[in-house]
């Protein structure tokens, strides 16, 4: 059996558990995969690696995935690097909205199909 090594990304966990300070979980923040992340400032001299790549990537609103993607590291270990930032107020978060959509009524949608049978 052989491994599949990728050129440029290592996802060791001994790499991960630095990366995160060995936190497993975000904060007080939830990400989704699809919640958009804006940038509050810019990287400042010092800041870890990824945080700083995180807040050059998010200048413009950028979705959770893509932001993994771009840093090629997995996307649990991302949202911890991001709830760290949204903890100290250098990005901002924008969540999905929760669906709003409800069913027609029943009533409506036996109407439609009678009309659509007596065509």
């Amino acid at each position: 059996m052989s491994s599949r090594v990728r050129p440029g990304r290592d996802d060791s966990p001994d790499r991960l558990y630095t990366l995160t300070g060995g936190r497993s979980g975000t904060g007080s923040t939830s990400f989704d995969v699809v919640t958009l992340v804006v940038a509050e400032s810019d990287p400042v001299p010092g800041m870890q690696s990824e945080h700083a790549a995180i807040l050059r990537m998010c200048r413009f609103p950028t979705a959770v995935v893509e932001v993994a993607a771009g840093l090629g590291l997995p996307v649990s270990i991302t949202k911890i690097l991001l709830s760290d930032l949204h903890d100290t107020g250098r990005i901002s978060a924008r969540h999905p909205r929760p669906a709003s959509y409800r069913l027609p009524d029943h009533d409506i949608l036996e109407q439609v199909l009678v009309g659509l049978r007596n065509l």
